[in-house]
């Protein structure tokens, strides 16, 4: 089965951000996402708005960007869009945050939209979709030349455990603390077409597979092919969808810079003959537990012989080798929150912060509509000392 590769025009960048709907009386998921763009598009029966969907819970609408050549356009075509979503909610009683999970409400509570294709899943999976009240954000990234994708591919899945860990945002599960940074990362992730990409060797390999994925009944498209990175053919773009869900604009750039970053660099390194270096792919998955457990404070393995490092130290090596890149495609001062993040925790870390310092959850559910709202992060004890 032959797939067409869409040219994208260069390292283009499309942000998907998925945002929870929350009631401000009960600090609890709202299940009225239907509503809230229907009152937006201010007409019922119309097609959705370009850039606002609906998802495969009510509790969730998805803002997207267009096509954007750099970050900072990304970041203000979010802002926007989420200006005009703000008006509406507001009126709602409804607020608006982000997090791989809402740290109270349960997910036998959900409503799945009234949608065929959603419907459909249901039905296939049963209780593995029921459960997927989680909340990501997607980073797509352009390339020209498709016979690039898979290589790039390959190199990225090293880096599952970097991505996840700067932005695990989802220590709490229906009101209890899971022990995890990524509770999400599990829930998600135990879809059968989901977690680490398959290793491939080419696009004619990819193209193979998922013939054979077809043929078999395993999947009815190759979009229900949920890899945590995966190249998106229609799209013209490779798709980091390891992300948690994020909860500051601030760390949304943050995620596209280095998601940008890293693929120029790949796309660069292949156009100058190099070998793109790749995991096995028992690395990959126990990186991917790994950060999935203990985020930050992972140890990862660093190469087939097992030995290993602090991710912390990782990160800042990352940092260190793509600033230069970053620079040279105007995202700089977008990458440079890695470093905030590393310095006053990731999301997960300061939603337990909360909690330590003698708030409860919907203490955290406040902290998070704070963050995504004033785009900052939260002090420890800010607000359970706030009354």
């Amino acid at each position: 089965m032959a797939i067409w590769w869409n040219p994208s025009r260069g390292a283009t960048l499309g942000v998907e951000w998925e945002l929870q709907l929350i009631d401000s009386a009960s600090k609890l998921l709202r299940q009225d996402a239907r509503e809230v763009i229907s009152a937006l598009r201010g007409r019922d029966e119309a097609g959705p708005q370009p850039k606002i969907h609906d998802e495969l819970m009510q509790s969730t609408v998805e803002v997207v960007t267009g096509v954007c050549s750099t970050v900072s356009e990304a970041v203000a075509d979010l802002a926007a869009t989420i200006a005009d979503l703000q008006r509406i909610t507001d009126m709602r009683g409804t607020m608006l945050a982000c997090a791989g999970t809402h740290p109270v409400s349960d997910w036998r509570d959900a409503k799945m939209a009234p949608a065929q294709r959603y419907a459909e899943l249901v039905e296939q999976m049963q209780w593995l979709a029921r459960r997927i009240q989680t909340f990501g954000v997607h980073v797509h990234v352009g390339l020209r030349d498709g016979s690039k994708a898979i290589p790039i591919v390959n190199a990225l899945a090293a880096y599952l455990p970097h991505f996840l860990a700067l932005t695990a945002s989802s220590p709490f599960w229906g009101g209890h603390d899971t022990g995890l940074a990524s509770s999400r990362a599990v829930i998600f992730g135990g879809l059968p077409t989901a977690g680490p990409p398959q290793l491939l060797a080419d696009w004619s390999e990819f193209e193979e597979y998922m013939d054979t994925l077809l043929r078999a009944g395993t999947i009815r498209s190759i979009k229900e092919v949920w890899w945590d990175v995966r190249p998106h053919p229609d799209f013209g773009t490779v798709e980091i969808r390891m992300f948690d869900g994020v909860p500051t604009l601030r760390e949304v750039g943050m995620v596209a810079a280095l998601s940008q970053s890293l693929v120029h660099l790949f796309d660069t390194q292949l156009d100058r003959g190099y070998r793109l270096p790749s995991q096995p792919s028992w690395v990959i998955r126990d990186n991917r537990w790994r950060a999935t457990r203990y985020g930050l404070d992972a140890i990862v393995i660093t190469d087939a012989a097992g030995s290993t490092a602090p991710l912390r130290d990782e990160l800042y090596e990352l940092f260190l080798e793509i600033q230069p890149v970053a620079q040279r495609l105007g995202c700089a001062d977008e990458l440079d929150v890695l470093g905030e993040v590393l310095e006053r925790g990731a999301s997960y870390e300061r939603q337990r912060a909360v909690v330590a310092t003698g708030g409860g959850l919907t203490d955290v559910v406040d902290a998070l509509v704070t963050e995504f709202a004033e785009d900052r992060f939260v002090r420890p004890g800010e607000v359970a000392n706030a009354e």
